[in-house]
């Protein structure tokens, strides 16, 4: 069964000078507790930049340990929860296949969750990671985690156990949501919420008809 394995809320701002006020809520770290869980996110975390991350589009960001696993040993280092800035740790579910506007059910705290886009590397997270050519290593790996919005308020903890409980039916997953994606494929995600099917992200809305109008 796929679970929560790790719940992480910013530790502390960081100096990013690319960012809007010069700060950064990257720095995540694990907290034991069980964590509320708000249209704007988790209880004590934050986003610095909520024109590329947070708001009610992307307020949660999830990664899963299987993917960080893969790093980890491409790396040669750990790579603890919440070092990619996310909130949840997850295993057992695919994140790079998950349909977007899928739901989930996540423990029974009430919480249910929608896969909402992908996310976009940025400079903030090269730095983060010290690591060379590090957005181009991630974007190449096509793992990137998603982001998720709030459909229903509740709590997460570790060890919640994480049930899909509905597919729009698009078929189109982060995976072929990412950066270079096909016109064709976002053409159907937009036919989708034209029929009802699914109400895509802004960000993702645009990222979709991008890509279309390349075509």
């Amino acid at each position: 069964m796929p679970t929560v394995t790790a719940v992480c809320v910013v530790h502390g701002l960081l100096t990013e000078p690319t960012n809007p006020g010069g700060l950064t809520a990257i720095d995540k770290r694990q907290v034991p507790a069980r964590v509320e869980v708000t249209e704007l996110g988790l209880a004590g975390d934050t986003q610095c930049d909520i024109q590329h991350h947070g708001g009610v589009d992307q307020p949660v960001y999830a990664y899963a340990d299987e993917d960080a696993a893969w790093w980890a040993a491409e790396l040669d280092r750990e790579i603890t929860p919440g070092l990619f800035g996310e909130n949840l740790r997850t295993a057992g579910i695919d994140l790079t296949s998950a349909e977007i506007g899928e739901r989930w059910r996540v423990g029974e705290g009430g919480l249910v969750l929608e896969v909402a886009s992908p996310r976009v590397p940025c400079a903030t997270f090269q730095r983060r990671m010290d690591v060379e050519h590090w957005v181009k290593r991630f974007t190449d790996h096509g793992a990137p985690g998603t982001y998720l919005r709030t459909v229903h308020p509740g709590t997460v903890g570790v060890g919640d156990q994480i049930v899909v409980e509905h597919r729009p039916g698009h078929g189109v997953t982060v995976a072929e949501a990412f950066l270079r994606p096909e016109p064709a494929t976002m053409q159907r995600l937009l036919d989708a919420e034209r029929a009802g099917l699914v109400v895509l992200a802004g960000n993702m809305r645009a990222h979709a008809e991008r890509a279309v109008a390349r075509a």
